[in-house]
């Protein structure tokens, strides 16, 4: 997927809050933080939690109050709408419903299709893109059906795995899910040549955008997409909510995803039963209280995102590049991969000959204060596969990624600690523990708020 890449107005990249955080060690020591798990939950931008301390003071309840803060919050979270749809190059009559994160806003869309839609998606999705769609409606398309040595070929082998499965299709409404970025790999999808196909069999499309949306800018006119999905714990603004942005039609006509204030205009009573009266989308989608701090933050780093494009996506492929040079250099390194050689963000997902991931992940904490994930990364199916095909027997993977907050020493770090760990073992001894491998007599201290 080829994106253009607005160029910004800044010469940096947006700090984020936590830079200068100092961890135990196993050992004793304290070193600064490596933070290499931005695809899981990114840091605060620092200009984001400048945005929500503004707000804080005039934080009110929102919609219907009188009171001066509550006009002040309500047209906050109001104008929102606006920033994010802009941020994601959306049509100006498309619902900006906000919901709590990804998984949220692609449960709502689930439950709003029309009875017997045709679902068609890709079985590498994250378990958020994979799970809501149920029956027998639901084609999943395998990711490695085809095998292709370039990211081309196998971009094309997608595009006419679609093709076939739209074709047999049922008659009737119809919808394709689809990732803009792996978050096991990084790998950027070919989301406008899938999107083209879809139209083609009358269908629409729906866009995870989680691993997108940090980190390349989106135009849902350009790519030809209906929906667009991401979290704000993603985007940096860490304070839980997400969205969904989209055509509004199906969602009018779905019963509210949550019932309660907010999502009705009127009821009535009728003595043995209640007349209820819905509101319009996007209030029919979001009863209850409003999240108009975290709304606030989202929008937020929405438009902060937006001024330094060229200079994220630079930083990120320059540490991408170094990160995988690097970990290439590692004795039983494999790299998990769905399409060769692609364009991809800051995402390494890999095994280790002979090593747990687990240990790795645990160790590369307790001795060297470096934060990785590891598992299945909420992609079984396809972690599973790609494990496999890397030749080890387990079902886990260590994953590296990469964001504003990580430095070309957090990098080098890794890249010596695996060497290390791989070479001559670790410092420390381990057990596991509740399936989790984890350092025998750990004294590391937490911090006093949890003391």
């Amino acid at each position: 997927m080829t994106l253009a890449i607005t160029p910004g107005t800044t010469t940096s990249v947006p700090a984020v809050v936590g830079t200068d955080l100092r961890v135990p060690l196993v050992t004793g020591e304290r070193v600064t933080y490596a933070n290499l798990d931005h695809a899981a939950s990114a840091p605060c931008l620092q200009e984001v939690r400048d945005a929500v301390d503004e707000l804080l003071p005039w934080y009110a309840s929102v919609h219907r109050g009188a009171g001066f803060a509550s006009q002040v919050s309500t047209r906050v979270y109001e104008q929102a709408r606006d920033r994010i749809r802009r941020f994601v190059g959306a049509h100006s009559s498309d619902a900006v419903v906000f919901t709590r994160n990804t998984t949220d806003s692609l449960n709502l869309l689930a439950r709003s299709v029309p009875k017997n839609t045709a679902v068609v998606l890709f079985d590498s999705e994250h378990h958020a893109a994979l799970l809501p769609w149920r029956g027998p409606h639901v084609q999943r398309v395998s990711a490695l059906a085809e095998e292709s040595n370039t990211a081309s070929g196998a971009a094309a082998a997608f595009v006419v795995a679609l093709d076939r499965a739209l074709a047999a299709a049922p008659v009737g409404p119809r919808l394709v899910i689809v990732t803009g970025a792996s978050n096991v790999t990084g790998e950027l999808w070919p989301v406008a040549e899938l999107a083209k196909v879809a139209r083609r069999h009358g269908a629409r499309i729906a866009l995870d955008a989680a691993q997108l949306a940090p980190h390349r800018p989106i135009n849902a006119r350009e790519l030809g997409v209906d929906y667009i999905a991401f979290s704000g714990h993603k985007i940096y603004a860490p304070f839980g909510a997400g969205v969904l942005v989209g055509r509004a039609d199906w969602l009018q006509q779905a019963q509210p995803y949550l019932v309660g204030g907010g999502a009705t205009s009127k009821v009535t009573d009728h003595g043995d039963r209640l007349g209820v009266a819905w509101s319009a989308v996007p209030e029919r989608h979001e009863a209850g209280s409003p999240n108009v701090v975290g709304v606030h933050a989202l929008a937020a780093a929405c438009e902060i995102l937006s001024r330094h494009w060229e200079q994220t996506v630079a930083h990120e492929q320059e540490l991408l590049t170094r990160l995988q040079n690097g970990l290439r250099t590692i004795p039983g390194f494999r790299e998990l991969a769905i399409l060769a050689d692609a364009d991809k963000v800051g995402v390494v997902s890999f095994t280790i000959s002979g090593f747990d991931a687990g240990f790795l992940a645990a160790a590369l904490s307790a001795e060297y204060g470096i934060g990785v994930r590891d598992g299945a990364f909420c992609a079984h199916v396809i972690v599973g596969r790609l494990v496999k095909q890397a030749g080890s027997h387990e079902e886990r993977a260590v994953r590296a990624s990469i964001g504003l907050g990580t430095t070309a020493e957090h990098v080098d770090r890794l890249i010596a600690a695996l060497r290390t760990l791989v070479t001559e073992g670790p410092k420390w001894t381990y057990e596991q523990r509740d399936g989790r491998w984890v350092p025998q007599d750990d004294n590391r201290t937490l911090p006093p708020f949890l003391a």
